[in-house]
């Protein structure tokens, strides 16, 4: 047989694999929200919740055992914030307590008796700030805001006593200084614009995982052997089998990962400064990383529902180990080696560095070297996966004919002692 005939039967029946694995697509239920329904309205989910990027209007409760103007116009200033607003007061600090465990308020200012007549006095005055720690958003906005208010009164009364006779004097005396804070790469200072790319990139490996893995449980669920591996056609060739399954998943995906990483950013004014070309960069290996590992993982699951919970259960942690929600540097060294096994991680940092930070290829090649030895070795544990399947499947086969054998042979020996 000639290597162009070769190639010609290896594409057919690559060809063929990879209609059979379309068709069940469409065909299961589940498999179709997971790889098209799940990737499409998830994010539309998570951008809209977070569309406002910072909370406002914070309620909280005021515990003013001073009761003087000093304290009354530090309450009027937090109130008059566009982040905090003063829900209700408390006699006490038990009464305040109550309150925020009921979620009536979350957080807590409390003005000791001695604020005015410290402050009088020329002595340093405390507030204290209580906040609930259940929410990091709104411990920002409240301890952010009566920071902001104690300095701004401590400058009044600074300047009050400072006896100059002109603004300039003021100014100098008070701000020597001039701070200009400058959020890099989150102008916002917005919760959505940090996490949202990261849970762009998350879903992709997430739902491909999960619809691969369903209908490959779905397929040992029925004892449809033939549905996860088609002896029929490609018996002896685990590349064709990975090649056709791979394509039907990287068809329906080139269409997911572009709504993705391309319209989701746009349609919310997400920071989008990458080009086009720098994403497909990105996006090739990353996809082909992500369906090898898909692959691989469906092999290890033999019911519809396990793949749920393993994907589910592991989608924080790899959220954490991507940097994003918690520093890099901060994670400790074992871990940051687990997590370079999942495409994930290499995934999201690169996309969020070229997408929201304006880097270049050359400042992500190290992620994008990171992917390509992942695509080597995902492709390399989907063919021994594949292969212990096909000899299962064999074996599988073989008993069954036997078994059959067998039957009909006790039926023809029934029928001739009855003759």
């Amino acid at each position: 047989m000639s290597i162009f005939r070769k190639l010609l039967l290896w594409l057919d029946d690559a060809t063929y694999v990879w209609r059979q694995e379309l068709k069940h697509v469409f065909r299961d239920e589940g498999v179709l929200m997971f790889c098209i329904v799940v990737p499409l309205g998830y994010p539309l989910l998570y951008s809209w919740i977070y569309n406002n990027e910072t909370v406002h209007e914070v309620p909280v409760v005021v515990v003013d055992q001073s009761r003087s103007q000093l304290s009354r116009q530090f309450i009027r200033m937090c109130d008059a914030s566009p982040d905090v607003k003063v829900a209700c007061y408390a006699v006490d600090l038990d009464d305040a307590k109550s309150l925020v465990s009921r979620q009536v308020v979350k957080g807590i200012y409390y003005i000791p008796e001695d604020f005015a007549t410290r402050l009088n006095r020329m002595e340093q005055s405390t507030i204290s700030v209580y906040c609930d720690m259940a929410l990091m958003l709104t411990y920002k906005a409240i301890y952010q805001t009566a920071l902001s208010v104690t300095t701004q009164m401590g400058v009044a009364i600074k300047r009050s006593v400072s006896g100059n006779y002109t603004a300039r004097d003021d100014l100098v005396s008070t701000s020597p200084l001039q701070i200009e804070e400058v959020a890099f790469f989150n102008p916002a200072g917005g919760y959505g614009s940090s996490v949202i790319p990261a849970v762009l990139m998350l879903i992709i490996q997430q739902t491909l995982a999960l619809g691969v893995g369903m209908a490959a449980g779905t397929s040992r669920e029925r004892s449809r052997y033939s549905d996860l591996i088609p002896i029929n056609r490609c018996y002896s060739s685990v590349g064709r089998i990975i090649c056709g399954k791979s394509m039907c998943y990287l068809m329906i995906y080139a269409v997911m990962s572009t709504y993705l990483a391309v319209v989701v950013p746009r349609m919310f004014n997400y920071i989008h400064m990458a080009p086009l070309s720098s994403l497909v960069v990105l996006m090739i290996p990353y996809l082909l990383a992500c369906v090898f590992f898909a692959l691989t993982v469906c092999c290890l699951v033999h019911y519809r529902e396990n793949v749920i919970l393993l994907m589910v259960f592991i989608s924080m942690i790899l959220m954490f180990l991507s940097g994003v929600s918690w520093p890099q540097s901060a994670i400790p060294s074992y871990w940051q080696g687990v997590s370079w096994l999942f495409p994930s991680t290499f995934g999201i940092r690169a996309y969020i560095r070229l997408n929201s930070m304006g880097a270049t290829l050359a400042d992500v090649s190290f992620e994008l070297m990171c992917l390509w030895i992942l695509v080597v070795f995902y492709f390399a544990m989907a063919c021994i996966v594949y292969a212990v399947e096909m000899s299962l499947s064999k074996r599988h086969t073989v008993e069954r004919l036997e078994a059959l054998r067998k039957k009909r042979a006790v039926r023809l020996q029934l029928k001739k002692k009855a003759g």
